[in-house]
């Protein structure tokens, strides 16, 4: 398990490869790169999205939600990798890879930690607009996405997981 927290914008490709190639049997590798969007909900054009960080907090946070993921996932490895600071539109905010035996934990996992990180993990995000900025939170989606993965039902989830 690996998680990282970068400054600077980072290769989703080249942290693929290299997740791909530290794996010894695993049948399944999943990852997901989320990128920022050059246009905000309500359509107006955003310049670039500021994700600010208090850096000790912000890695707990992310660790706590990589553990859950190996804890409810037959996962093998996983690897986490978010930017803080000013991203521009196109620029990779998140990259999230997981490995296991079978494609159902892999995905699921990929898919659990990104709603994690999406509601729960601790930053703070502006968008800034030609006329000013706006900090912005997680939406009613986000949310219901995050609930689906009630962590009491975790055995459960497990238990899912590896059918294949």
């Amino acid at each position: 398990m690996a998680v990282e927290l970068h400054e600077r914008e980072f290769d989703p490709a080249a942290l693929l490869a290299q997740f791909s190639s530290e794996l010894d049997d695993e049948g399944a590798v999943v990852s997901f790169t989320g990128r920022a969007r050059s246009r905000a909900k309500d359509g107006g054009d955003v310049e670039a999205l500021i994700l600010e960080k208090y850096r000790g907090v912000t890695l707990a946070s992310m660790r706590a939600i990589a553990e859950d993921a190996h804890t409810y996932f037959p996962i093998s490895r996983s690897h986490v990798v978010h930017r803080a600071g000013r991203i521009l539109p196109g620029e990779p905010i998140v990259f999230v890879a997981t490995a296991s035996a079978h494609r159902r934990a892999a995905f699921e996992a990929a898919d659990y930690m990104m709603d994690r990180l999406k509601t729960e993990a601790v930053f703070w995000k502006r968008e800034e607009r030609e006329v000013g900025s706006s900090w912005i939170e997680p939406t009613d989606q986000d949310h219901l996405d995050n609930a689906r993965w009630d962590r009491r039902a975790g055995e459960e989830l497990c238990r899912e997981s590896m059918k294949v």
